[in-house]
């Protein structure tokens, strides 16, 4: 046989594998972060597997790396579960996350350009007409809340720091969409959708502290509903 065929297809498997591996990562990570698992919820190998429809192989390297992240806990029984998640800790993450994407809104503010902004405000529209239906398809609304955030703070420039924010969505993601699933307030009255509109005006106004203003009352009235209710213990 060629031996540079052999070697073409060692380098072949290599990177399928890495591929598998990758995609069934970012699967886990919009599994968390859509609040699809709740805090304290026990998980399997298998059962991640069958749910991703893969072998337990490239499951248990991306569970490695997100307990790496602080997204999942390993338990001593092979088994791991989604960090808990207190009033404290909640309150701590939202100071970090105040300021890392406060950080990266103020940046995209100066930086985004004309297609990162079409695709901010896209998002803003079909969330806003989703909210305002009698009855809001709640993964739909999940789904565009992020990609609205993210693509808003992709126009940064700053890749490393919208890596940091994935993680820290990671970790709140759980409290954070369960929420929307229990019936929130923050679906009923919208209030994102005010706070979104005032961020896309500061993006369209090149204005930091305008887009900056825009975030922290979307980030600070959700937390505020959050805290009110009983979900998270003290």
């Amino acid at each position: 046989m060629d031996p540079t065929l052999i070697a073409d297809l060692s380098t072949m498997r290599k990177i399928q594998h890495a591929t598998l591996s990758e995609r069934v990562y970012q699967d886990l990570c919009e599994l968390i972060q859509a609040g699809q698992v709740r805090p304290g919820q026990k998980l399997t190998l298998k059962g991640l597997a069958d749910a991703l429809g893969t072998s337990p192989m490239p499951v248990r390297e991306a569970v490695r790396q997100l307990a790496a992240e602080g997204a999942l806990e390993i338990l001593p029984n092979r088994a791991m579960r989604v960090p808990l998640m207190t009033k404290d800790k909640f309150r701590e993450l939202l100071k970090i996350r105040l300021a890392l994407e406060g950080l990266a809104i103020e940046h995209a503010a100066s930086h985004i350009d004309a297609v990162g902004l079409e695709e901010v405000a896209r998002l803003h529209d079909t969330l806003s007409v989703e909210m305002k239906r009698k009855r809001p398809n709640v993964d739909l609304v999940i789904r565009l809340n992020k990609q609205l955030h993210f693509a808003a703070y992709q126009g940064s420039g700053m890749p490393t720091l919208v890596d940091l924010i994935a993680g820290l969505w990671l970790q709140v993601g759980p409290v954070i969409n369960l929420d929307l699933r229990a019936g929130s307030r923050r679906l009923s009255e919208a209030p994102a959708l005010v706070h979104h509109a005032r961020l896309l005006q500061g993006l369209r106004a090149g204005s930091p502290e305008k887009a900056r203003a825009g975030l922290e009352g979307d980030l600070l009235s959700a937390a505020e509903m959050i805290l009110a209710g009983d979900g998270l213990p003290d």
